[in-house]
């Protein structure tokens, strides 16, 4: 598939509860000249069923099953090294893209070249997809680097990534199970622009099965870890701040319970 303009990237593992919603919302995108590729990391519940059913129907999916549970970043890895599309854009299996994501994205990155990786805002939503409110971002590069030590500066599953970067960079750092996407913004960070657009691309489900809840202490450590690195070794400049923000995470970690933090986080960062 030469030419293809952008490869659309989702890793499974046990989401047949939700995947249904989420396979529909990519494949219902008005933009069409895509390639949907699902990476199944061997899945326990019927999300196996389920992709194969829609792949049955629709040849722009890539169904990758893998036989042996190896984690989302080598998962991920698998799906890159299968990618043709000019762009990545990442999605998640519990998630909901709305219709015009892929077409609002691909115009921006065509647009800015410099670029090596955007986003946009996130509704976060209840199990049900009900929005509790919005998650936005700054949009320039300069202020997006200015909070990149203290919180993500994009929602992963709305990103979209320059993929001959991507190449370049050898993809996800598989030695990082979790929060995978902050050590990599770091990387593409040193060799390209970040951007934002305004609009609103997905509805982010937050149940208690999602990583960021189910894994939250060990998510964090890699967090905290990711930006250590950006200083140390892609030479990223920490402000006092970031710091100070830096140490406080590091404790929080093994001392505020998760529920109390993700209030206090998202607290601070909803918009109406």
């Amino acid at each position: 598939m030469r030419g293809m303009k952008i490869s659309v990237l989702m890793p499974v593992y046990n989401c047949a509860k939700y995947l249904d919603v989420a396979i529909k919302s990519i494949l219902s995108q008005t933009f069409r000249e895509f390639e949907f590729i699902i990476v199944d990391d061997a899945s326990i519940d019927s999300s196996r069923t389920i992709i194969k059913k829609y792949s049955k129907k629709d040849p722009r999916i890539v169904f990758i099953p893998l036989e042996k549970h190896v984690g989302t970043s080598k998962a991920l890895n698998k799906g890159l090294s299968s990618a043709v599309g000019k762009y990545i854009v990442r999605m998640d299996a519990d998630d909901w893209s709305y219709p015009d994501r892929l077409e609002k994205q691909y115009r921006f990155m065509e647009s800015h070249k410099e670029v090596g990786v955007s986003g946009g805002a996130a509704e976060i939503c209840d199990e049900k997809l009900n929005r509790r409110y919005t998650r936005r971002y700054p949009v320039g590069d300069s202020d997006l680097r200015k909070i990149i030590f203290l919180y993500s500066p994009f929602a992963h599953p709305a990103t979209i990534w320059n993929k001959k970067l991507l190449e370049e960079l050898n993809g996800y750092d598989e030695n990082i199970p979790l929060s995978q996407d902050a050590e990599l913004y770091f990387r593409i960070g040193a060799k390209s622009k970040f951007a934002n657009i305004k609009d609103v691309l997905i509805k982010l489900r937050m149940h208690d099965k999602s990583s960021s809840i189910a894994k939250n202490r060990l998510q964090e450590k890699y967090a905290i870890y990711a930006r250590i690195k950006g200083v140390m070794e892609y030479r990223y400049k920490a402000r006092i701040i970031d710091w100070l923000y830096i140490f406080f995470r590091l404790m929080s970690a093994f001392f505020i319970p998760t529920q109390i933090k993700f209030f206090m986080f998202n607290l601070l960062r909803r918009k109406k």
